[in-house]
């Protein structure tokens, strides 16, 4: 059974939290899981993405001052904003996929192995040109699946769904792709874009999985491995605890597993982190199986407002997540306003409303004796959290920061 806590409702700490029953931090890393994220697998990537045009690790900020004001012995902070000047971590993930992709076409072409190396100089682009990639997305994941295209050399049609800003669809647009707008919600149109792929004969290179789409999700949380990579390479000291918001799970999965092979029975305690509106990892912790959130979805966290689970990321964080945490938009907006106005020591940071529920998470639950309790919180907590994104819509964050957001 799972055990619930929730807050009381009117205020930004508003939070409902349910512990995972089935977390084991004593549970080996299992044969099924190294399928969907290995060590090998990220040797690769890194090797890939490393050797990109641009590629420089972003900075893993400390936050003394927030740290001490919560209570707890360390925070940071790794900071997203800046990668591959595309405003966020997605860009390791989608146009990572999309050159393994281009790769494993162009042998499939030519009968015989082909160099990355090949891939990234244009060495192939009489076959690439004829290839077209697509996906759903809420804004950052379509950014990156674009860029790839474009820096590798194939085509590329993003499809949106109806509350996606027309800031993000600008933005995608600015790498050269096609933008389609759908009816309904993300996950309405990731159905789109897989109905589409089909009957086009196009590829589409998701950062969800479902059944019958497993191998291309892979690269992208493979390609989400590497953040993870660089904040532990960069702390001095492991962290006891990782909050990290969800979405369709990709990203927090990754970060497990990193931390998970990494540490394994030592491994820190996983915290995720929902939007209330699109809690669909709190229902399914709840439940003990995959379960779908229905209706809009309509939070500002709009890079988490996802109904489904990715199930790659399920496999490994139904026994490597200990809690979850649903959240009000309410809590994002507070985070992203102290994190560009900070306490004295600490830096200033622009941080993107998908970017800071991991951080909500920890400060409503420090707020809270019960689940400071659950958590194992105190004085000598070391907590690492990841700044998603950066100002990817500037018009929605500027409207934030001026408290004019609806």
């Amino acid at each position: 059974m799972t055990r619930e806590l929730t807050r009381a409702e009117g205020s930004a700490d508003d939070f409902t939290l349910t512990i995972n029953a089935a977390a084991d931090r004593a549970a080996p890393w299992t044969a099924r899981q190294d399928e969907i994220l290995s060590d090998g697998a990220f040797a690769t990537a890194r090797e890939t993405i490393s050797s990109w045009p641009g590629y420089a690790e972003t900075p893993l900020r400390a936050l003394p001052a927030r740290a001490a004001a919560l209570g707890i012995a360390a925070l940071h902070f790794k900071d997203e904003g800046g990668r591959f000047g595309l405003g966020s971590f997605k860009a390791l993930g989608g146009a990572y996929a999309v050159i393994r992709l281009l790769q494993k076409q162009v042998e499939t072409t030519l009968g015989h192995p082909v160099p990355m190396a090949e891939i990234v100089s244009g060495a192939h682009e009489e076959i690439t040109k004829d290839i077209t990639v697509c996906c759903a997305t809420d804004g950052n994941h379509g950014r990156s699946v674009a860029w790839g295209a474009q820096s590798f050399g194939c085509k590329c049609v993003i499809f949106i769904h109806a509350t996606v800003s027309e800031g993000r669809k600008t933005a995608i647009e600015a790498y050269g792709a096609e933008v389609r707008r759908t009816a309904g919600n993300y996950d309405d149109s990731v159905r789109e874009a897989q109905e589409t792929a089909t009957r086009e004969g196009w590829f589409v290179v998701s950062d969800t999985s479902y059944p019958g789409y497993m191998e291309v999700p892979k690269d992208v949380m493979q390609g989400y491995e590497l953040m993870a990579a660089e904040a532990f390479d960069a702390l001095e000291q492991p962290p006891t605890h990782i909050f990290l918001q969800t979405g369709v799970g990709g990203m927090a999965a990754a970060v497990a597993a990193q931390a998970k092979r990494r540490w394994g029975a030592e491994r820190p305690t996983v915290v995720l982190a929902d939007p209330d509106l699109s809690a669909c990892w709190l229902e399914s912790i709840r439940t003990g199986a995959p379960t779908a959130i229905e209706g809009d979805l309509d939070t500002m966290m709009a890079g988490l407002a996802c109904g489904e689970v990715s199930s790659l990321a399920w496999e490994i964080l139904k026994t490597h997540s200990d809690a979850v945490m649903a959240l009000p938009d309410s809590s994002a907006i507070r985070e992203m306003r102290m994190l560009a106005a900070p306490l004295d020591g600490d830096p200033a940071i622009v941080a993107g409303e998908s970017a800071v529920a991991g951080l909500a998470g920890l400060a409503n639950a420090l707020k809270v004796p019960e689940a400071a309790e659950a958590f194992g919180l105190g004085p000598d907590t070391r907590v690492l959290v990841f700044g998603t994104e950066g100002a990817t819509d500037p018009v929605l964050y500027r409207e934030i920061m001026e408290g004019s957001a609806a």
